[in-house]
């Protein structure tokens, strides 16, 4: 069986070879960012935060892990999508969770690989 990688990559960045299966994970449509230049092979914005828990921690790391907490919340609240999105990283064994951070440590990006980990 073929490991499972999954890779945070921002959206501004190039498409890459190793990309694999590309999936924007942002709620929000990236700025300045024309659709078909983007090489987005699914945007599932269900995945992200809710609007008010992206603003309430804002990528300050003093919220992080309070930040993770209530992400998780979310997510295991929100089981469709994110069977979804494990059934999708399972078919294709290659993605790269897309995002428009410019924080590249605290965001919710990298707490949703780290509750990927959890199931796959």
């Amino acid at each position: 069986m073929p490991e499972i990688e999954i890779r945070l990559k921002r959206i501004y960045e190039p498409e890459g070879k190793d990309d694999g299966f590309r999936i924007l994970v942002d709620r929000l449509w990236p700025r300045g960012l024309k659709r078909r230049e983007a090489a987005v092979d699914i945007w599932l914005k269900e995945i992200a935060p809710t609007t008010e828990l992206r603003k309430w921690f804002n990528h300050d790391p003093y919220k992080w892990d309070e930040f993770i907490e209530d992400y998780n919340f979310q997510l295991n609240r929100n089981e469709k999508v994110a069977s979804k999105l494990i059934d999708l990283i399972k078919i294709h064994k290659k993605v790269s969770l897309l995002y428009a951070a410019k924080d590249e440590k605290f965001n919710h990006a990298v707490a949703l690989k780290c509750y990927l980990d959890r199931y796959l």
